[in-house]
């Protein structure tokens, strides 16, 4: 249990409408607010059960409902200065998590929460769930230099900190001697003082630092080390103190800090297992919200003395959230912290480890400390949710190259019960897997199979998705190969077929296979690889794959061209193409992706295109390329799509599953990216997207809206042809495709 007096998130005022309410619930993420009046005096609670509740006995009522009427009056409360003991009873009981605490004329001065696993500082929530908390710990690097202690805030920032960390002292009050004097202390504690006396920054100076810390949008913490600076920092309004390793002994200064209502991190080198016990004991008697960073207090700390395992002893004493506090060298050491089970990382932070003074030499520089936010947000994403083993996008991709499938061992005749001896065991693995076995044995087949052909889930299925006539309000086609282009439209009514090459498929002469016209359109996609492992990239700056890219962006163009000649339609067809600006590593910074579009205009100038709409499909953020992830940079932010489109008059593909791709990476409304990108939009992939790279999923089993982006597509790109670009979809008889335009049928 705490005792959370920062209660703006908590509180609505009683004439506020319901919507006002609701949206705090929402924002809080707690499922319940507190209503006051104008004066801070409680009227009662309003949880999304209260409003469910309301909504039930009032169902033709207006939204435009105060907060009060709706709200509970009946809401338990407890006064001011009742113990810890006598409210943590109360909570987990009869659903009851949250109790408000009031002053003895009914303002609501606190709330009691049954909660210890989240922290709130600043705007950031911390803990399991939440990304690890990165403090850059400036303390007194900046020498006593209000502008040095500017610079290095913004160079954390740019960092990726999520906060910055100093430390504030009142000489007079913190030594025994007035003034800081040293003579007679050992010699230890006469450096310490020698630097303190001369590096340390006033409250009044520190205050003009962290003012300029808020207006850079980072959280700011302070290490007070006596009262006069715990008052300091409390009339600023810090939004977190830290208390450090050499005061988790100090009870009078840990109460003082705990009873200021911010919460405290709490360092704990220096400290026996006892004594941090005991700390614990005490700030939870308080209800006081707070972490523990585990913490070697030597300078540097020798790796054998680290002892992170201790992290899952740490969190035992605490009952809460754990941290690392590190003074090793390097910054691979709070990577592991974070694989431990570290909520919060706090490493100090320079611009020149040679500086005087002890900090500066455990201290990380500006790129070493990037670096290990990075990695920390890696391992984050590895860690996982612990959910059960499923096979991820990319591992499918490759299950279909290098697994093996049961195929037909002989010709099989549809009426045949398949035998043991019917079946083999081949690569690669776009078929049935081969434990699918038992449950194929003793089918009969619906169908005749060649030597060698694949069996699929339709052929354990008495009824499979088949093609058939389909309705839309706009053009339709499928995505095909020349191999199965003519079996896949003899099952249904596409008014295109889409070629989505191979570059084997490139040395295969039209002639050899059509017979005759086909009176409908098509379009064509560029190859995604091309021999020698090559991926076509117009935005290289290096010349030898920037010329091969044009070279092979025009081959396929002139083969396009060339198709026209076996299609009555009329119009140009779309030529898709995945223009580049690829990296292998980590993404480029926006400010890098200008000169990079510069080089796909100068590609696209060098095409010879007559008669072929070349058009840039939009892309995800973490492309699926060579059997592995990799960034793509270009053509994934919407805004400088849509720029890129306008200011070259290149058309574009929208590709459904890339841009919900990036648009989640981003943050940002799928919506709005349909709305920038439709003025420049001449063809669609409609396909379905979980997550940041998650392509290709089944229409309906993703993250995508589809009635509300259908009824974008029809205001906005009415008549814009698409194809259903389901992975894999063209196997089992083209399953995917039918399932996905079945359900397209309803939307489009």
């Amino acid at each position: 249990m705490i005792i959370e007096r920062d209660i703006a998130p908590y509180i609505v005022f009683g004439e506020d409408p319901i919507l006002t309410g609701l949206a705090k619930i929402n924002a809080n993420r707690q499922r319940i607010v507190f209503c006051v009046d104008a004066h801070g005096i409680l009227l009662g609670s309003l949880s999304d059960g209260d409003f469910r509740r309301w909504l039930i006995a009032n169902p033709d009522a207006s939204l435009d409902v105060s907060c009060a009427a709706v709200a509970n009056r009946e809401t338990r409360t407890v006064p001011r200065g009742t113990p810890v003991t006598e409210i943590a009873p109360l909570l987990g009981r009869d659903g009851v998590h949250h109790v408000p605490i009031v002053d003895d004329r009914g303002h609501l001065w606190a709330i009691a929460v049954d909660e210890t696993g989240t922290l709130r500082i600043g705007g950031h929530e911390i803990g399991a769930g939440h990304p690890t908390f990165v403090i850059a710990e400036i303390g007194n690097n900046h020498n006593g230099s209000v502008d040095l202690a500017k610079r290095l805030v913004d160079l954390a920032v740019e960092a990726g900190a999520d906060a910055v960390k100093f430390q504030l002292r009142d000489m007079d009050a913190l030594y025994r001697q007035r003034g800081a004097a040293s003579s007679g202390e050992d010699l230890g504690v006469q450096y310490t003082l020698d630097l303190l006396r001369r590096f340390s920054l006033p409250a009044e100076s520190l205050y003009e630092v962290f003012d300029h810390a808020r207006a850079a949008g980072v959280d700011v913490m302070c290490t007070p080390w006596d009262a006069p600076s715990v008052q300091a920092l409390a009339d600023y309004g810090i939004p977190a103190m830290k208390i450090a390793s050499a005061d988790l002994t100090n009870h009078a200064l840990i109460l003082d800090a705990a009873g200021r209502g911010v919460p405290l991190v709490l360092s704990t080198g220096m400290s026996r297992e006892s004594e941090i016990l005991e700390t614990a004991a005490l700030l939870r008697g308080q209800g006081a919200p707070f972490a523990l960073l585990h913490c070697q207090s030597t300078y540097p700390a020798p790796y054998k003395d680290l002892n992170l395992s201790y992290l899952d002893r740490l969190a035992e004493i605490g009952q809460g959230v754990v941290g690392y506090s590190g003074h090793e060298r390097g910054w691979h050491v709070p990577v592991a912290a974070v694989a431990r089970g570290a909520h919060i990382i706090e490493k100090h932070f320079t611009v020149d480890r040679t500086m005087e003074g002890n900090d500066h030499t455990v201290s990380l520089l500006p790129d070493e400390f990037r670096i290990m936010v990075e990695q920390i947000r890696d391992i984050e994403a590895s860690m996982g949710s612990g959910s059960a083993r499923t096979v991820s996008t990319g591992e499918q991709m490759n299950r279909v190259t290098l697994a093996k499938s049961l195929v037909a061992a002989r010709p099989l005749a549809a009426g045949t019960v398949i035998a043991a001896a019917d079946v083999a065991v081949k690569s690669p693995g776009r078929g049935l897997q081969p434990n699918a076995l038992p449950q194929l044995l003793g089918r009969t087949l619906q169908r005749d199979l060649a030597d060698g052909d694949f069996f699929f889930d339709g052929d354990l299925r008495d009824t499979a998705p088949a093609g058939r006539p389909f309705t839309f309000r706009r053009p339709w086609g499928l995505p095909v190969r020349y191999h199965d282009a003519a079996a896949l439209r003899a099952q249904s009514n596409p008014d295109f077929l889409e070629f989505h090459f191979s570059y084997k498929d490139l040395e295969v002469s039209p002639s050899d296979v059509f017979a005759e016209r086909l009176p409908i359109a098509f379009t064509t996609h560029l190859p995604d690889l091309f021999a020698g492992d090559f991926l076509v990239d117009l935005a290289s700056e290096d010349p030898e794959i920037w010329e091969r890219s044009i070279r092979e962006v025009q081959r396929t163009i002139d083969i396009t061209r060339d198709l026209r000649r076996w299609f009555t339609a009329e119009t140009d067809p779309v030529m898709v193409v995945t223009m580049g600006g690829f990296t292998k590593d980590r993404h480029l910074p926006p400010s890098a992706r200008g000169p990079k579009y510069a080089r796909i205009a100068d590609a696209l100038a060098r095409l010879d295109a007559d008669g072929v709409r070349v058009a840039a499909q939009t892309l995800p953020p973490y492309p699926w390329l060579m059997g592995g992830q990799q960034f793509h940079n270009l053509f994934v932010d919407p805004r400088d799509t849509a720029r890129f489109a306008a200011e070259t008059g290149t058309p574009l593909v929208f590709d459904a599953s890339h841009t919900k791709l990036a648009t989640t990476w981003l943050g940002m409304a799928f919506s709005e990216a349909v709305d920038l990108l439709a003025p420049h939009t001449i063809h669609l992939h409609l396909v379905d997207a979980t997550g940041v790279d998650g392509e290709g999923v089944q229409v309906g089993e993703g993250d995508i809206d589809w009635p509300a982006f259908g009824a974008q597509l029809d205001a906005l790109l009415p008549g814009v042809t698409f194809i259903p670009e389901i992975w894999q979809g063209h196997v089992d008889n083209g399953a995917g495709f039918w399932t996905a335009l079945d359900r397209l049928e309803a939307w489009l």
